[in-house]
């Protein structure tokens, strides 16, 4: 299919044209106007001056006496006064008598009722030898009509003298409104071109640093800032998928180093059978490998869920909260057997999703299960006020060293105690991305008797 020409043009000529077409459209419709108030105008006075004459005209005994009268009654000649024609009709309608520039003024069906008498006056336009005649006829005071004619020729010439010029002066108005529609196109298109010359730059460089200057106002400034927000927003997303990766790189290079040492241990020993291991050491080899598998397995689930977090592709609905919280402490209170989970729910409508925060409440739940001793308690407490809704995590364990409480919530952060534990940790940093998406916060506490805080705000859904 032939693209149309229209879809071809650039987005300067498309705005020249249109700015163009819209001058030239106000210079026609302004000119008409003019020319047919003119017109209507011109041809009032014309009708006016007749009606006048035939008036006058109407109280002469002939039409010899009634063109002379005609001639005289203006202080100033005009060279119409020559294409005057007068005539009188006798009341049954018949030529009584001719005078003027024409022998005869053709009849009309309008002349035999003013001329009988029921009619008081009527006006035409008739065709008197080729040429166009304003026709006015009056009824006469002793019965019959008399009739003016005059030539229209030079209201008619006028009116095509000012068609003309009206003529050029639109064409002059369509050559303006082209040059000023595509100097209007290019200065106002001018920041358009910034910013097409940015995002190309952009594009073949991939240097999301090249923001450009706002100069503009109104909605191209507004489309400046938010390309440089979009840059912006793309160089942090970069920068943050850099460090994650740099990061991942570094957590998975333990394990894995650790794994292919056990693997290249017993498969040494299997070659050398002089270095035979005992039965013992082997299976404490194939525990620690499975430990470390489990690790990395839920490692790399974990950056996977960190990476793709950041583009929910789960629905938010509007639930109560409490469901997903007494959820949560249930499926903990199944994987901690050792630890007593309290929970006090409260009726808490948010408007959230789902799966993604019941994974930030597990991640916390079971790192204080973690750190709780064999026996202790997890208490789970939510509170509603101020249009938030908070759920409090406290635990018996050691709680968080204050050196250790500013870095809780970053990617792979882990204090020193808890190297010797299983954890990437990244599920508190899962945790705070969550709230934040949900427009929510988290923030960690050390209690004063010993122990971990952790308290996870959302907004409240509106009523």
């Amino acid at each position: 299919m032939k693209r149309p020409r229209w879809k071809g043009l650039s987005l300067r000529a498309r705005l020249g044209v249109l700015v163009a077409a819209a001058v030239a459209l106000a210079v026609v419709t302004v000119s008409m106007i003019s020319w047919s108030i003119t017109r209507a105008d011109l041809y009032d006075q014309f009708d006016a001056r007749l009606q006048s004459y035939a008036q006058l005209a109407a109280t002469t005994a002939s039409p010899q006496e009634a063109l002379a009268a005609l001639r005289s009654a203006d202080d100033r000649p005009r060279p119409g006064h020559d294409s005057l024609t007068v005539q009188f009709l006798s009341a049954t309608g018949a030529i009584t008598g001719t005078a003027g520039a024409k022998p005869e003024i053709p009849p009309s069906p309008v002349d035999a009722p003013v001329a009988a008498g029921a009619a008081g006056r009527s006006s035409d336009v008739r065709r008197i030898d080729g040429d166009r005649y304003r026709v006015w006829t009056a009824r006469r005071p002793d019965g019959g009509a008399v009739q003016v004619a005059e030539d229209s020729e030079a209201v008619d010439d006028t009116l095509g003298r000012l068609g003309f010029w009206l003529l050029v002066v639109s064409g002059a108005g369509v050559l303006g409104a082209t040059l000023v529609g595509r100097a209007i196109a290019r200065s106002a298109l001018r920041p358009v071109d910034e910013l097409t010359y940015a995002a190309e730059n952009v594009a073949r460089t991939q240097e999301l640093s090249a923001a450009i200057d706002v100069t503009a106002t109104g909605g191209i400034g507004r489309l400046a800032t938010s390309f440089n927000a979009m840059l912006t927003a793309l160089s942090r997303s970069r920068d943050e998928q850099r460090r994650l990766v740099e990061d991942a790189g570094h957590e998975l290079r333990t394990p894995l180093t650790s794994l292919r040492n056990n693997i290249e241990l017993l498969i040494h020993a299997d070659a050398n059978p002089q270095r035979h291991l005992s039965a013992e050491d082997r299976s404490r080899l194939l525990t620690d490998l499975d430990t470390q598998a489990v690790e990395l397995t839920a490692l790399i689930s974990e950056l996977v869920e960190l990476s793709t977090g950041e583009r929910p592709s789960e629905a938010a609905e509007r639930l109560d909260l409490a469901n997903v919280v007494g959820s949560a402490v249930e499926r903990t209170r199944s994987r901690w057997p050792n630890v007593t989970f309290e929970a006090e729910l409260a009726k808490a409508d948010v408007v959230a999703r789902p799966a993604a925060v019941e994974r930030a409440l597990l991640n916390v739940l079971d790192n204080a299960a973690k750190w709780s001793p064999p026996g202790g308690t997890v208490r789970v407490a939510m509170t509603v006020e101020d249009g938030s809704v908070c759920v409090r995590v406290d635990d018996e364990g050691p709680g968080i060293p204050e050196a250790d409480l500013p870095h809780v919530f970053e990617r792979f952060y882990r204090a020193d105690a808890a190297r010797a534990l299983p954890g990437s940790g990244l599920g508190l940093a899962i945790v705070e991305q969550v709230l934040i998406q949900h427009g929510g916060s988290a923030a960690a506490a050390r209690l004063a008797d010993g122990g971990a805080r952790f308290d996870l705000a959302l907004p409240l859904a509106a009523s």
